[in-house]
């Protein structure tokens, strides 16, 4: 089933076209990758489906509902959730209460007062965290945690709402190796039992070629392919503007398959 269709999307910032009439489309259960180099319109393009940027042209239409002119907070009702290069968290709080924080702005009652965010929701937050891997230090102060764990936590807080969409800005920034594939197999497991539809973007091929089940690729704010992971390793603009020579190309994308052998034999 299509959840996201974006048709004919364009930005311009004075005389310059950031996005330039780009198309696709995002299915439940599926990880789409957007890609491209600095200055692409990746960030232009992600900012305009969450509603950061409003749209010159085109629309974006997620689950039935035009988002075009949509602030981003109510996308977010709709069943949209982010999570960003930078992870944001509340360092005072404990794990749990961040996750609790988002419940409560979800059901409208953040600012009541009278109610503390340790004590709204905490089995279902407990549950989200278990989810993540993050259950057990659910009453730590997120000022405690490791990166990588600090990641888990603003996925927990992305799941809150129970999103049928998931943005993710270059999720595994600033991440280990190692910790890159945890957070993305994780996150692929996630779509696999939830149905979650992930739009991400990302700089590291090996995650994107290990974890994507179709890529589109930007260039000069136009769509220049979209595809599954080896068309787009074979095709030959991508190749052009975006990696240089096919032979670097086909080394990414031999190691990103191993990884993905991998994960898939530890999760089957």
């Amino acid at each position: 089933m299509t959840l996201l269709k974006v048709d004919n999307l364009g930005k311009s910032f004075g005389g310059v076209k950031a996005v330039d009439g780009i198309s696709f489309e995002l299915k439940a259960g599926e990880l789409l990758a957007l890609i491209g180099p600095n200055g692409a319109g990746k960030s232009t393009t992600f900012n305009m489906v969450n509603g950061q940027l409003k749209a010159d042209q085109g629309s974006i239409v997620f689950d039935g509902h035009e988002l075009v002119g949509q602030k981003p907070r109510e996308i977010w009702r709709k069943g949209v959730g982010r999570t960003f290069q930078i992870a944001e968290t509340f360092a005072s709080l404990t794990v749990a209460e961040n996750v609790q924080m988002a419940m409560l702005s979800h059901d409208g009652k953040l600012f009541s007062m009278w109610r503390r965010a340790a004590d709204h929701k905490r089995d279902e937050a407990l549950a989200l965290l278990d989810q993540v891997g993050m259950k057990a230090q659910a009453d730590r102060p997120c000022s405690e945690l490791a990166y990588g764990d600090v990641k888990r936590v603003e996925l927990a807080i992305a799941m809150a709402n129970a999103p049928k969409l998931l943005l993710m800005d270059e999720p595994t920034a600033g991440m280990a190796p190692k910790e890159r594939n945890s957070l993305m197999a994780l996150t692929k497991e996630l779509v696999v039992q939830r149905g979650l539809a992930v739009l991400f973007t990302e700089h590291s091929m090996d995650v994107v070629f290990a974890y994507a089940d179709r890529m589109i690729v930007l260039a000069r704010g136009r769509l220049i392919a979209q595809g599954k992971p080896l068309e787009i390793r074979d095709h030959p603009k991508v190749q052009e503007v975006y990696f240089g020579s096919g032979k670097t190309f086909e080394k990414i994308a031999e190691k990103a398959a191993e990884v993905n052998a991998a994960v898939g034999a530890a999760t089957a």
